[in-house]
């Protein structure tokens, strides 16, 4: 914290008005904080609200969330799928975990756990897909298990029921734990590319954008087509550049396949 220069009537009247001075800028001779800097300092504090202190899942998230920005070696590597050829009403969260699942099977590093502390790698054989969802008192994370041996009836049957659950807050603690790897599909809000946070154990998390109609190169032509954006966001400490960008084209190469 840097050198607070401040008369003690001035820092009282901070303490009363429950301004951090360390947040102030001074105005005074040499760097001093002034009456008037405290309390405009206290009039933004007003006019932004009270402060709520983070408390059940949102406490859970933030902590969760600095932990693994202070872990993860985070590199984020982006393309985008052409799906011009899928059918119309096509389950684009269906098709995401169905390619993920796939993609795996191209490049098995990025299904996988690391344990910084022992320096070890476990690569997972079943694909177990935590889900992102959204909710308005923060994130949770249910998992869809055994993505790659299950249709796609079945999978959307099992993710509904997860998101009514997490709605409810009533998904079983059981049913948060043991991804072998993330997919966050942000674009049904908004954006298109994203440098997203790799939880740990995990090794990786998929991002999709919002789908837009975007001049692709079509059969040697310019067109007009439908692009899904992609970002995967991966841990460098245990996934290469090269297993990441392998990744990446099986995953786009899946997607870009019709119905």
């Amino acid at each position: 914290r840097r050198t607070i220069a401040v008369l003690p009537a001035v820092r009282a009247l901070a303490r009363k008005l429950d301004v951090d001075l360390n947040l102030v800028q001074a105005s005074g001779p040499g760097g001093t904080i002034t009456r008037a800097d405290v309390e405009r300092a206290a009039k933004s504090l007003v006019d932004a609200g009270p402060a709520e202190p983070l408390r059940g899942m949102r406490r859970a998230m933030a902590q969760r969330m600095a932990t693994a920005h202070a872990e993860v070696a985070r590199t984020t590597v982006t393309d985008e799928a052409d799906i011009e050829p899928w059918s119309k009403g096509d389950d684009i969260t269906i098709r995401l975990v169905r390619a993920i699942a796939g993609a795996t099977k191209a490049e098995p590093s990025l299904n996988a756990w690391y344990n910084a502390r022992a320096g070890e790698r476990r690569l997972v054989k079943r694909v177990d897909i935590g889900i992102a969802v959204d909710l308005e008192g923060g994130l949770l994370v249910p998992v869809l298990r055994n993505v790659g041996e299950r249709d796609a009836k079945d999978l959307r049957a099992g993710l509904d029921r997860m998101r009514a659950d997490a709605a409810a807050r009533s998904i079983p603690p059981e049913e948060l734990r043991g991804a072998t790897i993330t997919l966050s599909n942000f674009g049904m809000i908004g954006g298109r590319y994203a440098n997203l946070v790799v939880v740990p154990p995990q090794v990786a998390i998929v991002g999709a954008g919002r789908v837009a109609q975007r001049v692709l190169a079509y059969q040697g032509q310019p067109a007009v087509r439908r692009a899904l954006p992609l970002s995967l966001t991966f841990d460098h400490r245990a996934v290469t550049g090269g297993e990441a960008a392998r990744f990446l084209v099986a995953l786009k190469a899946d997607l870009e396949q019709a119905s």
